[in-house]
C-alpha cells in the first residue's frame, strides 16, 4: 500500500475510533492487505498495481472491521464514510481544481478515453462526440475483486465514489443509470460538457 493511502486509512481509523482502537485496526488492515496482495494470482502487472494501491486497501479495511466483533455491524458504514468523505472527496477536489485549465473538457475526454482503451482494468466500449462521451463497462477489476474476496456488496461503494468524484463539477456533467456493483449488466458512464 502506498504511503499516502496508508496515512489516509490510519488517520481515518484513529479519528473515528480513537488512538488505541484505531491503531489496532490499522495494523489488522495492513496485515489483511498483505495477505490479500499475496493471494492474488493470474493478474497482469497493471491489475496487480491497481489492486494493491486502490482496491484491496478498502477491501482489507472492510475485512478487518468485520472481524472485530464490536465493529462488525458498522463495518460497511465505516468503509462508506472512508470511501466517500476521504477518497472520493479528495478526487473530486483534485478534478475541480483542474477545471480551470482552458479546454479542460476536451483534455479530460481525451485522457479518460485513452486510459479506458489502453488499460486491462476494464472491458469497455467508448463513444464520443464534441460535447459528450460515453463508456459502457462490461467487466471491471473493482467488481471482480470485491466478488473474489467475498464482499460483492462493497463494490457499490466504489460506484458511489464515482458520483462524489464527478458530481457538482462546473465543466463536466456526469450521469449513469446502472453499474455492475448495483447488479446491472454494465456501468454506463455518460459525461457531457456543461
Amino acid at each position: 500500500m502506498r504511503g499516502k493511502r496508508k496515512k489516509q486509512i490510519r488517520a481515518f481509523l484513529i479519528r473515528e475510533l480513537g488512538e488505541n482502537k484505531g491503531q489496532a485496526l490499522f495494523e489488522k488492515q495492513a496485515e489483511t492487505l498483505q495477505a490479500l496482495i499475496k493471494s492474488e494470482t493470474g493478474k497482469s502487472k497493471s491489475q496487480k498495481k491497481a489492486l494493491a494501491q486502490t482496491i484491496l486497501p478498502s477491501i482489507a479495511l472492510y475485512q478487518a472491521l468485520t472481524k472485530d466483533a464490536s465493529l462488525k455491524a458498522q463495518a460497511y458504514a465505516y468503509v462508506q464514510k472512508y470511501m466517500l468523505e476521504v477518497v472520493a472527496a479528495k478526487k473530486h477536489a483534485s478534478t475541480a481544481k483542474m477545471e480551470f485549465i482552458p479546454g479542460f473538457f476536451a483534455i479530460y475526454r481525451h485522457a479518460f478515453l485513452k486510459i479506458m482503451r489502453a488499460s486491462d482494468l476494464w472491458e469497455s466500449a467508448q463513444t464520443s462526440d464534441g460535447d459528450s462521451f460515453d463508456v459502457r463497462i462490461r467487466k471491471c477489476l473493482w467488481h471482480t475483486a470485491c466478488a473474489e474476496n467475498g464482499c460483492a456488496e462493497l463494490c457499490r461503494l466504489f460506484c458511489d465514489a464515482d458520483n462524489v468524484t464527478y458530481g457538482g463539477l462546473k465543466k463536466i456533467g456526469f450521469t449513469r443509470t446502472k453499474t455492475l456493483g448495483y447488479g446491472g449488466n454494465c456501468c454506463d458512464f455518460h459525461f457531457f460538457r456543461k
